[in-house]
């Protein structure tokens, strides 16, 4: 039987986001947003800051940039088929993470990728060619 999701009045943002797995420890979680990295409407905000239903966040974890709506409170942290119930992610931030994304990777692939260091018979060919003896 799976755990019931826990719909309490109060919950702190960094023990939401925890709970919601966008960040792997709490600790991590609060450092993230009083580095900065979690936005409401815009603003910064602190890690003690009530979550309530229907806020709307902004999320940045590495390259990602999320949005998303709290759909429920939760300060425990279960399963992640439970964490994804906490929150939705909005149209537009996941049109945004896929094209960011795609971009990425059309980036790696003009990047000329290297094979490893060059063997013995590659490195006289390279010495022989700039003129090193």
């Amino acid at each position: 039987m799976p755990a019931k999701l826990e719909t309490g009045n109060r919950t702190r943002l960094d023990k939401w986001l925890w709970a919601a797995r966008f960040f792997k420890t709490r600790a991590i979680a609060a450092q993230a947003v009083t580095g900065g990295k979690v936005h409401f409407m815009g603003q910064r905000v602190k890690a003690s800051r009530q979550v309530k239903v229907n806020d709307c966040y902004q999320i940045r974890r590495g390259q990602e940039n999320l949005e998303v709506i709290v759909q429920v409170l939760s300060a425990r942290r279960g399963p992640a088929v439970q964490a994804q119930l906490l929150y939705t992610e909005t149209e537009t931030s996941i049109d945004r993470r896929a094209h960011e994304s795609e971009q990425r990777k059309l980036a790696a692939m003009q990047k000329p990728v290297s094979e490893g260091r060059p063997d013995k018979r590659q490195r006289r060919k390279i010495h022989q060619f700039s003129g090193k003896s």
